[in-house]
């Protein structure tokens, strides 16, 4: 197995980074082929703007998905975009991993996403696809490839329950497995969830990393988050809502999207 893994954290000696450490070691021990994006060590670049469009002409207004999808066309994306995307068509999964901050991704992934997944390669939609109504949830060129989150939290596992103060952790994380990987065409996988890893010990690291071994020695079989497709007959066209009769009794917002 090919796998990618993109890794955002600012320190290598924290928890995170022993974690990656780890988990390369395991799975080449396993045979399977590894690599690395270091978000931070790399200084990546994490806000779009027009250096991104190598073909852009500066006295003209600046469209982004219309100058991402022109940039992918012409191969104009910049060398570390090409480089990132390039691991992305070699891998068989996808890791990403990082400690949720403020309830999402730490600001330097959030920009490896925004740059990397640009139109023409990540998605495709309207006049940029093939499909009227775009390559994407589901299909596109990353259909296929299995993609998981390996996240650090500093709270308890109830704070991140049904009932607790933070909401259900897979609401948070819906706009990044289903708004991001899902909606590439990425087979999105259940989360890895470590809580309380704030001075955390050597049991606490050496129980998270078993569980994250057996999970990932086993993700090529496992049964991923059933997310919905766009274009295969759940959805009405062109408003894109469920059809009516297809969700179970009482079942409202986020969880529509799931096929269970």
């Amino acid at each position: 197995m090919k796998v990618f893994i993109v890794y955002a954290h600012p320190e290598s000696k924290s928890f995170n980074g022993s974690f990656l450490n780890a988990t390369v070691k395991h799975l080449e021990s396993r045979g399977n082929e590894v690599r690395v994006s270091d978000l931070y060590q790399e200084n990546f670049k994490a806000i779009v703007d027009a250096s991104d469009f190598l073909n852009h002409n500066p006295e003209e207004r600046l469209q982004v998905v219309t100058a991402s999808f022109l940039a992918n066309k012409e191969d104009k994306l910049t060398a570390d975009v090409k480089k990132a995307q390039e691991n992305l068509k070699w891998a068989d999964l996808v890791v990403l991993q990082f400690p949720l901050w403020w309830f999402s991704m730490p600001a330097i992934m959030k920009g490896w996403v925004e740059r990397v997944f640009s139109c023409g390669f990540g998605y495709g939609v309207g006049e940029h696809s093939d499909k009227r109504w775009g390559d994407r949830y589901g299909e596109g060129m990353l259909a296929g490839k299995r993609a998981i989150l390996a996240i650090t939290v500093g709270g308890w596992v109830s704070h991140y329950s049904a009932r607790g103060i933070n909401g259900p952790i897979e609401d948070l994380l819906f706009p990044i497995t289903h708004g991001v990987l899902n909606y590439i065409g990425m087979t999105a996988m259940p989360s890895h969830i470590t809580y309380r890893t704030d001075g955390a010990n050597e049991d606490k690291f050496g129980e998270t990393t078993h569980e994250w071994f057996q999970k990932l020695d086993t993700i090529e079989t496992a049964n991923p988050i059933p997310y919905r497709k766009q274009n295969f007959g759940d959805y009405e066209i062109p408003s894109l809502e469920l059809k009516a009769g297809l969700e179970k009794p009482g079942q409202l917002g986020f969880a529509l999207a799931r096929q269970e």
